[in-house]
């Protein structure tokens, strides 16, 4: 017999067997059931991590794609690093007027309020990449900087976008670090 391990199939074998099927708490069928729950629940959190990734990725880009296609950067073809990085300090301080009122309206002596924690949370998150790595597109080719104008706001469309990492010095990284030297050539022998 074939190891079932989702859900929905170890429920279905469960009625199928039976009306008044009975699970002893341990039994193997308690031991399937258990297994299988906890599997659904381990799928469902990593896509739920996925998903919100992916949409914090998409909104930086579209933030970005705003940002260039104002009148004032309609007619400009590239970005250099620096201004990139002045697109991302705007991207990270677009809550910064929310956070401070939550601030003021604060009364002493009293904890911050669960909205204030995430967005002090998410700002500072987003500073610390910053001064690592921030994902952006390349706004330095040319090519990129078109396919983001006509960019539909998709995930699929997504993986044709060259991404880059910039830091706040305004220089590329790789992989979060700064490069230092090209990798030299290894033989193989």
């Amino acid at each position: 017999m074939p190891l079932s391990k989702s859900l929905s199939k170890i429920q279905k074998n469960n009625k199928a067997q039976g009306k008044n099927l009975t699970v002893h708490p341990k039994g193997r069928k308690f031991q399937k059931l258990t297994a299988a729950t906890l599997r659904e629940d381990k799928i469902a959190a990593k896509k739920k991590a996925h998903n919100d990734r992916k949409s914090n990725e998409l909104s930086r880009i579209k933030f970005i794609q705003d940002v260039i296609n104002s009148e004032s950067f309609e007619n400009k073809s590239v970005f250099s690093l620096s201004e990139t990085v002045v697109f991302i300090q705007e991207f990270i301080s677009r809550d910064d007027d929310e956070l401070e009122d939550l601030k003021k309206k604060r009364r002493a002596n009293r904890p911050p309020s669960n909205r204030q924690v995430v967005l002090q949370q998410r700002r500072d998150y987003e500073m610390k990449e910053l001064a690592s790595g921030f994902l952006v597109p390349d706004l330095g080719d040319a090519d990129n900087v078109e396919f983001l104008r006509k960019w539909n706001q998709t995930f699929g469309s997504l993986n044709t976008m060259k991404l880059i990492r910039v830091n706040a010095k305004a220089e590329q990284v790789v992989g979060g670090s700064k490069t230092t030297k090209p990798l030299a050539d290894v033989e193989m022998q």
